[in-house]
């Protein structure tokens, strides 16, 4: 095996931390790393909860939250009396809990259409409690809301497989990767690290590989990353089978300045080695034509087979 250089120890992971065989690294950028014996109130983070959340799950979450306080308050005043409320003329004890249920809804929006009024005093102290909780629980609503749109994220779609490919006289592991969306991202730079297991134990080694290019001005198109597996590489004469006697694992770091927020931006994922394809190489992706350059995203993975070197 050649001299394997840019060794360091740690990328925050910890080669005794980071021992045995698994991922470290999910390929969405979420790390496989638990907290345990921290108390519940310690760990956590409602505002980091729902800011990150997928947004299905924040709609669903803010509707559910609207009808449980409606509910609650609805109950309050029907347990109270529906007589301390005027302008209700429900005919069931279900037609009342609605007219109930819906005064709280105009309650708690502060917006009151006037026809339906509580009229004792305990009924206008919930109906004050509740206007006051509504204001400060539509105003952090509103704060999620906006932290949720005006959180820059790089949405960088990345190829499914990396590849090892001939690259010049020698192979490349090489992957690929593009912007899905119509931001511009400036000064992109990627950085690989690759994780193995030492020999005859279970606490890994990193090395940071060197790129052909590890960055690039604008990033309107396709870029294929690619680092040579020269002499100077820890990867230099590893088969398939080293790789996954090895159980490397790329870690993979993207960092661009999102011209939209005006904002740094970060990207992560990471290639397994039974995510590697041998003796493969990326199909040629881009076409030109009179109206300018086309990309077809749907083929990012895609590859044909190639003699390696």
């Amino acid at each position: 095996m050649a001299k394997q250089k840019k060794q360091y120890e740690d990328l925050g992971l910890g080669e005794k931390a980071s021992s045995g065989k698994y991922r470290t690294l999910n390929k969405d950028g979420s790390f496989n790393v638990y907290k345990k014996n921290i108390p519940f109130w310690k760990r956590v983070n409602f505002f980091h909860t729902l800011v990150t959340m997928p947004r299905l799950h924040f709609i669903g979450i803010v509707i559910l939250g609207y009808l449980a306080v409606n509910i609650i308050f609805a109950t309050i005043y029907f347990l109270i009396g529906i007589e301390n409320l005027t302008g209700i003329d429900g005919n069931s004890h279900l037609d009342n809990f609605l007219e109930a249920f819906f005064f709280s809804a105009q309650t708690v929006t502060t917006l009151g259409y006037g026809r339906v009024a509580p009229i004792s005093l305990a009924a206008n102290i919930v109906a004050a409690i509740e206007s006051m909780l509504g204001l400060l629980t539509f105003a952090l609503a509103t704060g999620m809301v906006y932290g949720r749109f005006s959180k820059p994220n790089a949405q960088i779609k990345y190829s499914t497989h990396a590849v090892i490919a001939p690259y010049k006289s020698i192979n490349g592991f090489m992957f690929r990767l593009l912007n899905p969306h119509a931001n511009q991202l400036l000064e992109v730079e990627v950085n690989i690290s690759v994780s193995l297991l030492q020999d005859n134990s279970n606490l890994r080694n990193f090395y940071n590989l060197s790129l052909e290019r590890s960055s690039v001005v604008f990033l309107p198109s396709v870029w294929t990353v690619v680092h040579p597996i020269d002499d100077q590489s820890p990867l230099r004469n590893f088969t398939d089978n080293d790789l996954r006697a090895k159980d490397a694992e790329f870690i993979i770091v993207l960092k661009a300045f999102d011209e939209s927020f005006s904002q740094m931006v970060y990207s992560r994922t990471s290639y397994k080695a039974d995510e590697i394809r041998w003796g493969k190489k990326f199909n040629y992706i881009i076409e030109q034509n009179h109206e300018g350059i086309t990309v077809d995203a749907s083929r990012l993975d895609e590859s044909s087979t190639a003699e390696l070197n």
